[in-house]
């Protein structure tokens, strides 16, 4: 890390000036201010939902705010587009490179200029020149890694003059070596006076790359300054709620598991997105699962629910192996998933409530021709039991509430009498009544014997639900935690890589 001390004073290249966005009734940003200088690089870190992509939207041209200013070099800027923030000389490296795989790295390059091919050329040899960089112009970009794509996507943004460089969670997908080529980079960007906002959730790189940071929770910066000047203890506390509990609980009483059988077991489980899993949920037991966006739940979730490829190791359920098996006879097993995104794949959004309700269990309404009274009393159940609110079991599922929406999906994964439910963030997007009535079916289910694998980024949530907790950091099990050691301080520092006590090495 290079001492920000040793940066000369200069004005911000990039400035925001209390910048507000609400959607709806949802106040997103609520009073931004950041400055970045020229051979800056503030991170930026923050849980899921602090505001972060929000920000970079508007400062992109993507969103308008609501109220505050974006200064370039001290001009305010009106950014009214994309192709404006361009223009100023803001550029946005994203997760996951946007190349034409079929073109050549030239090609992707240069693609959208006006100016004649030989004179863009030139300049671009100039600039690789320039930064000591290697790189085969006349490979096709479909057999670049991901690093390399990454290097493009940078060479697109400098041959566009651009001062202010975004780098969204460049290291997400990237090797060890990819990592350490990547930060010679920056640190050539740097010398070249180019200002970096650089995205992550791995509070090791802050302290390795950044020269500033900044954390971002509930819509307001809550830490600001050099790095030298915090430890990774500091960020982690700036990332928690003012109000978080730090007391420990003076007793301890774990569920009791001696001589039961595990209803979901991993052995070194491993897949797209996670390696070397290994866990036990019980009959009865919620086992949290917390971890940051990327992290690799959703992935690990997905794939013991058969939707994607196992690379290598087990998944038993209820001591039998069922690893590789197809979702329909994971779900005839006894495993049933609540998705992430239920607008994506959860609902059927022209159908009615009692069609959405009864998709899983049509096998049990008739073979041939469907049972309309047992699928109107199924319906009826469930509307009942979750207080769905509804005009009638005809009414869709489209015009109904976010909360509402929620429980249908949850009605009809349960309809399906499961052994283990996976609920991946099931209050996302739902008002305070609704996560209230999805707490108590989760409750329900526990009561009954069901095992749940709950995945939350609403670290909170995690707390007050789970009788464990594990997270995930980096497609791994890092740390587990017993009841009593379920904090938020806990989850929060774990789900960034910071071992805290109380906590247990997976």
């Amino acid at each position: 890390m290079t001492e920000s001390s040793t940066l000369p004073m200069q004005e911000p290249m990039l400035s925001v000036r209390g910048i507000y966005k609400s959607f709806s009734l949802n106040a997103v940003l609520k009073g931004i201010d950041l400055d970045v200088h020229p051979g800056e690089v503030m991170a930026l870190i923050g849980g899921n939902g602090a505001g972060k992509s929000t920000l970079m939207k508007i400062i992109m041209g993507i969103y308008q705010p609501d109220r505050g200013d974006v200064l370039i070099a001290g001009e305010k800027a009106v950014l009214g587009k994309p192709s404006a923030a361009l223009a100023k000389g803001i550029y946005l490296v994203p997760q996951e490179p946007m190349l034409f795989p079929n073109m050549t790295v030239e090609e992707n390059v240069l693609i959208g200029f006006s100016e004649p091919k030989a004179e863009l050329r030139r300049r671009l040899s100039g600039l690789i020149k320039q930064l000591n960089w290697k790189v085969d112009l006349h490979r096709k970009a479909g057999g670049l890694s991901i690093a390399e794509q990454q290097l493009v996507e940078i060479l697109r943004g400098l041959l566009r003059n651009a001062r202010i460089l975004i780098l969204d969670e460049p290291t997400s997908a990237l090797t060890f070596d990819e990592v350490e080529a990547l930060f010679r980079i920056i640190a050539d960007l740097r010398e070249k006076n180019i200002s970096m906002i650089y995205i992550t959730h791995r509070l090791t790189e802050v302290f390795e790359i950044a020269t500033h940071v900044s954390i971002m929770r509930d819509g307001v910066i809550t830490l600001c300054g050099p790095v030298g000047d915090f430890t990774r203890e500091m960020l982690v506390q700036g990332l928690l709620p003012p109000d978080t509990e730090q007391g420990e609980a003076l007793v301890c009483i774990p569920p009791d598991y001696q001589g039961r059988e595990p209803m979901l077991r991993l052995e070194g489980y491993t897949g797209y997105g996670f390696c070397d899993i290994s866990f036990e949920v019980y009959p009865g037991e919620i086992l949290g699962l917390a971890g940051v966006v990327g992290a690799g739940r959703t992935e690990l979730a997905t794939t013991i629910f058969g939707r994607d490829s196992v690379k290598s190791g087990k998944v038993f359920l209820d001591g039998e192996d069922i690893t590789g098996l197809s979702t329909k006879k994971i779900i005839d097993k006894g495993i049933n998933y609540v998705p992430e995104d239920r607008h994506l794949n959860g609902i059927f959004g022209i159908s009615s409530v009692s069609s959405n309700i009864s998709a899983a269990h049509l096998g049990q309404l008739g073979r041939f021709l469907l049972d309309h009274r047992q699928e109107t009393e199924l319906t009826r159940r469930y509307i009942e039991d979750f207080r769905i609110k509804v005009t009638g079991q005809d009414q869709l599922v489209s015009s109904l509430s976010g909360g509402n929406q929620q429980k249908v999906v949850i009605g009809r994964v349960l309809c399906t009498q499961p052994k283990l439910v996976i609920l991946d963030e099931p209050t996302r997007g739902i008002d305070a009544a609704a996560r209230g009535d999805v707490y108590a079916i989760i409750h329900k289910l526990r009561e009954q014997g069901v095992a749940v694998l709950l995945i939350s980024s609403d670290m909170e949530e995690i707390v007050e639900l789970s009788d464990r907790a594990v997270t995930m950091y980096q497609g791994r099990i890092n740390q587990s935690f017993a009841k009593c050691n379920i904090t938020q301080d806990n989850l929060m520092a774990a789900s960034f890589g910071v071992c805290k006590e109380g906590a247990r090495n997976a």
